[in-house]
């Protein structure tokens, strides 16, 4: 019930970013979610996207340096307070988060948010206890 994340490792230079997601648009790979964190040398572009082999296999051939990370996508009620909800099962549960970002969802009346956590199997089991949707790669949207 992990979805796979690909970090990419880009040079912090205008252009770099464009460079990249043309790659992406050229070959029919579609963005499901994105998150970029930088320093003044390099970014990490972190995305979901609807083929992940395919992604992987065109950026190892284009010389990107990228990892590919298991990673929560977890479906909450869009209203206030659910993300806190979340947020207090893992902490009850003794699981750190150790980053996390929105993503948008076609899905009426829900937000979805990616989890990174050090304990896959154990935050997914105190979410699904708590009665919280962890969604799989299938139903990533």
């Amino acid at each position: 019930m992990t979805v796979k994340q690909i970090s990419v490792f880009l040079e912090n230079k205008p252009g770099k970013l464009a460079d990249f997601t043309k790659i992406l648009s050229q070959n029919g790979i579609n963005m499901r979610a994105l998150s970029l964190a930088e320093t003044s040398d390099f970014g990490i572009l972190r995305l979901i996207v609807d083929d992940t082999y395919k992604a992987s296999t065109l950026l190892k051939d284009e010389g990107f340096v990228f990892s590919i990370t298991k990673v929560l996508a977890v479906a909450i009620p869009d209203q206030p307070g659910s993300l806190n909800t979340v947020i207090e099962i893992l902490g009850s549960a003794q699981i750190n988060i150790e980053y996390m970002y929105a993503v948008t969802t076609h899905a009426k009346g829900l937000a979805y948010m990616i989890f990174r956590v050090a304990d896959n199997t154990a935050a997914i089991d105190a979410l699904t206890k708590n009665g919280v949707k962890v969604i799989c790669q299938d139903e990533f949207e």
